[in-house]
């Protein structure tokens, strides 16, 4: 186990390295000044450069690449052009609106998928599994930004449950629960169809083995059968799926956040692109990737847990 782990985090730690390199390469030669895009076309040569000189601009790449990497290892990820704040406490508050956006995505979605997926694999080729099937795939083909316009017409605009956009803050919990509830719908549908997809599959594998013959050989009923041994042995492709599903609803929620004016990472960096604010671009974009390669390595340490076989290997 200790040398499996230790290989995912040589590998996590390569990974990051390379994603910082080329998210700086890629942020850097995109066209643009941004202290042209703050003083304006009008602004004089000398002006232009001092102001240049003061943001760090006319340092070297290489030299501001060392200086952004090693101050994110310290959790210092800059200033930000536009704001005259440090990047990481203009994160720090866009996150606490992502992050458990994403998280309550996740969870109706994890809610939504695992009756479904069960119940369509215990009744294969029966009218649930048929209809379970026939909503995963509307829940794969509907847009979410389409669906949650929709969910604002209906729930926000025609009965009034739920508001259309923005966020109060977390001083009523309740009130921010209820101004994320519309967007997390929107979020959680695609994903809850594809996980519903995949755990069924992975279930009718797993209930066509051996062991599952000889465990309704030796008296166990079939729902037994399926909580004891199939559900079980279906989790891999399900963690990965969940995984992923994570990462992107952390990192992809750009226009769901666009479309309910919510000041998330995703609006952060929508603004920041348009405002030419190069630190907060790279730092926000840094940060995402981190999180995605994080998640994948606990998935992959979530597969040892439920694969003694990989622990060995």
């Amino acid at each position: 186990m200790l040398a499996y782990l230790t290989r995912r985090l040589i590998s996590l730690v390569l990974s990051l390295a390379v994603a910082s390199a080329v998210i700086f390469l890629v942020v850097e030669v995109a066209p643009g000044d941004p202290a042209s895009y703050m003083l304006g076309i009008n602004a004089q040569p000398e002006t232009l450069a001092a102001l240049r000189q003061e943001l760090g601009l006319d340092l070297p790449k290489w030299q501001r690449y060392l200086a952004w990497t090693t101050g994110m290892l310290t959790g210092d990820f800059g200033t930000s052009y536009t704001y005259r704040a440090p990047v990481a406490e203009i994160i720090g508050e866009r996150l606490w609106i992502s992050l458990p956006l994403a998280l309550f995505a996740l969870t109706l979605a994890v809610l939504l998928a695992f009756p479904a997926g069960l119940i369509a694999a215990a009744t294969r080729g029966r009218a649930p599994d048929l209809g379970v099937m026939a909503f995963s795939q509307l829940g794969v083909a509907i847009p979410n930004f389409w669906f949650a316009m929709l969910l604002v017409l209906g729930f926000a605009i025609t009965w009034r449950i739920f508001p259309s956009g923005g966020f109060p803050g977390w001083q009523h919990p309740l009130l921010a629960l209820r101004a994320l509830t519309l967007p997390a719908v929107a979020l959680a549908l695609p994903q809850a169809a594809i996980l519903a997809r995949v755990l069924r599959s992975s279930l009718i594998d797993a209930l066509g083995e051996d062991y599952i013959r000889t465990a309704r050989a030796k008296g166990l009923t079939r729902t037994q059968t399926l909580w004891r041994h199939g559900v079980r042995n279906a989790l891999i492709p399900v963690l990965t799926i969940i995984g992923l599903q994570f990462s992107f609803l952390i990192a992809g929620g750009i226009i769901i956040e666009q479309v309910f004016y919510l000041p998330g990472l995703g609006r952060l960096i929508f603004q920041a692109i348009s405002q030419r604010d190069l630190i907060v671009v790279e730092s926000t974009v840094m940060l995402l990737v981190f999180a995605v390669i994080l998640v994948n390595f606990l998935t992959d340490l979530a597969y040892a847990l439920a694969d003694p076989r990989l622990r060995r290997a």
